[in-house]
């Protein structure tokens, strides 16, 4: 079975078409900058080389659109016709207490997912666009619904239940929910087989760490903290959310400007992190241009997010008593290893050494901390859309 996977974040998109059971990878693909000048696609079928083509795309609706034109294209895709596809796993970041497993997409699904759209309003939107996307252009086509928030639900009361009255989380489910888990769970899981450890005895800090970005504590193969909460806006700072903040600072704002809390709550989310303190752009690569360029605003924003990571890794080695690996994943994490110098800087005391030669890589899996390193720091490429995948096609197989 021909498994499309759509994996929309806030300002890209991902996408793979597996043969199922198998895992056989038939292609994949990058949309970047979504939204943004710029934007482009690249697509790669297996055996062969990338094609990349830079094109319009204002949103995730037309991106979808250039993805489904990929797959058909006569000489690079691996489909005739869209029918050829027999199911489509769709990461989806929030479900609130609705759903604590992956499920089949229906009508009184997507309905439960837009009444979760406040709880997500950078990412359900776009997950949202393409499961309708794909409705449109493949009726009848079963879809799944697989949850950022699930490898998150093992974590104890002590980690979720926010300091408020508590009548608010028996109401209305506020809590700290934890996102990015498929790619958390990927890649702890894969860190244990590197390591060749079992993930009942390793404790592991993943890192993943892209335009949006958050932390995870793995003790023993569940999560036992993670730095996103209700919303994905809590914890790091990331390409245009804020993170973490005082929330006196809403009240403040909304005074001194002259405007809403939902206009604030716009600013936290769309208009603050690396773009809020860089002026330059929400894009990493933007920033460290601009910084190399000699812009002191673009290199604080830089500065400000490697402290707030490290910030977490020491909270999480804390919270669990030592830590055996650090797994840096997703778009920074991969491919930036500036900022993974950075974020290791000064953590030698922590037993955290990372190899400079070995960590100038981009996007290959590799243990990069030194041989002598009491942790071992772990560069892992996440593969979500394995995951997805795999539960997608497990769900419309079940008789």
């Amino acid at each position: 079975m021909k498994i499309l996977v759509i994996n929309c974040g806030s300002s890209s998109l991902k996408y793979q078409v597996l043969d199922m059971p198998s895992e056989d990878l038939l292609c994949k693909g990058l949309v970047e900058r979504i939204g943004m000048d710029g934007s482009v696609i690249t697509h790669s079928k297996t055996g062969e080389d990338k094609v990349v083509t830079e094109v319009p795309m204002k949103d995730h609706t037309e991106a979808i659109a250039q993805v489904m034109k990929a797959l058909q294209d006569p000489e690079h895709g691996v489909v005739k016709e869209m029918s050829e596809i027999g199911a489509v796993g769709h990461r989806v970041v929030h479900a609130g207490e609705k759903f604590a497993r992956s499920v089949l997409i229906t009508d009184e699904v997507v309905k439960a997912l837009e009444e979760c759209v406040p709880l997500a309003p950078l990412h359900n939107p776009p997950n949202l666009l393409g499961i309708e996307a794909c409705k449109t252009l493949m009726p009848g086509v079963p879809m799944v619904g697989v949850f950022d928030t699930a490898f998150h639900q093992t974590m104890p009361p002590e980690s979720y239940i926010y300091a408020l009255p508590y009548e608010y989380y028996e109401k209305y489910g506020v809590r700290r929910y934890g996102f990015h888990g498929t790619s958390h769970k990927y890649v702890s899981f894969r860190a244990s087989q590197m390591l060749n450890v079992k993930p009942e005895e390793l404790k592991i800090i993943t890192c993943h760490l892209g335009n949006g970005a958050s932390v995870s504590a793995v003790k023993y193969g569940h999560v036992v903290d993670t730095s996103m909460g209700l919303t994905p806006l809590e914890g790091l700072v990331m390409g245009t959310r804020a993170g973490d903040i005082d929330p006196a600072i809403l009240k403040f704002i909304a005074d001194k400007e002259g405007i809403t809390l939902d206009e604030v709550d716009t600013i936290l989310n769309k208009k603050s992190g690396m773009l809020g303190i860089s002026g330059v752009s929400s894009d990493f690569r933007d920033v460290e241009a601009a910084a190399e360029d000699g812009n002191e605003r673009a290199a604080l924003a830089l500065k400000v997010f490697a402290h707030r990571v490290r910030f977490y890794i020491g909270a999480y080695i804390a919270e669990m008593n030592g830590v055996d690996a650090i797994v840096f994943t997703a778009g920074v994490g991969e491919n930036d290893y500036f900022m993974r110098e950075l974020i290791c800087e000064n953590l030698g005391n922590l037993g955290i050494r990372l190899d400079v030669v070995k960590n100038k890589v981009r996007g290959v899996e590799r243990i990069i901390s030194t041989d002598d390193s009491p942790v071992k720091v772990l560069l892992i490429p996440t593969n979500e859309e394995l995951a997805i995948a795999k539960d997608t096609h497990w769900i419309v197989t079940q008789k």
